[in-house]
Order: structure tokens, then C-alpha cells, then sequence
């Protein structure tokens, strides 16, 4: 008796998790979304653009300059430090030099490059 007792609850247990399959979860009763309308007709959103080369750079006077190229071919963040602040310089177009008011400008984006700061000519640089 006791064997169709057990029996008779597994079977009964399996049917019952049968009932009701629904591969979206129910919400009852929650607030509405009053901004849905307005995401459902947002514009995508352009990520920034990432770091595509971290480049350091020995100048000819002797000097270290840090240079970030960016994804997007048409941003670059200079640095005259290693931990100091960046500077962001914004190319027309890609392949075009990188500048900043200020003076600040990079020619090129590969191992040799020609970069003017502030106070210094421009000068040939080398990875």
C-alpha cells in the first residue's frame, strides 16, 4: 500500500509541474514604465570610442610623449607625463593630423610621428 501511495504522488507531482509552462515571466499589478514610449522611439546610442594603441613616444629633443589613439581614427589623448592629464585631439578627418587649441598637434598615428606642443616647434618622434 505504502508503494502505490508514493507511486500515485510522483505521478501526480510530475503532471502538475507539467501545467502552466510559460517562458515569459508574469507581471501582475506593477507600476507602469512611464518613460516606455519614449525609449521605444529613442535614437541608438553611439558608444565613446575605445583605446585602439597606447603609444609613447621619444621626441628628438629627448622627451617622453604619451599618446592614445582611439577607435573612431579621428580622436587621439596626448599626454606630456605618464600619469599626467590628457589633452584630446580631434582629427577633420581620418588620416588627417590630430589637433587641439592650444597648440597642441600630432602628425600621423604610426611608430614615427610629428608632434608640436605648446612652447616647442614641431618636432620627429619615435615609438
Amino acid at each position: 500500500m505504502k508503494q502505490y501511495l508514493s507511486l500515485i504522488a510522483v505521478a501526480s507531482v510530475a503532471l502538475l509541474s507539467a501545467c502552466n509552462k510559460n517562458d515569459e515571466p508574469e507581471v501582475v499589478g506593477g507600476p507602469a514604465d512611464p518613460m516606455a514610449a519614449q525609449l521605444a522611439n529613442a535614437a541608438p546610442v553611439e558608444l565613446p570610442p575605445s583605446v585602439k594603441a597606447n603609444k609613447q613616444y621619444r621626441c628628438k629633443d629627448n622627451s617622453l610623449i604619451f599618446v592614445d589613439f582611439m577607435s573612431d581614427d579621428k580622436t587621439a589623448l596626448l599626454r606630456t607625463e605618464k600619469t599626467g592629464t590628457a589633452t584630446t585631439l580631434k582629427a577633420a578627418e581620418v588620416g588627417q593630423p590630430f589637433t587641439a587649441e592650444g597648440g597642441y598637434e600630432v602628425k600621423g598615428s604610426g611608430n614615427d610621428v610629428t608632434i608640436t606642443v605648446p612652447g616647442k616647434s614641431g618636432q620627429a618622434c619615435h615609438v
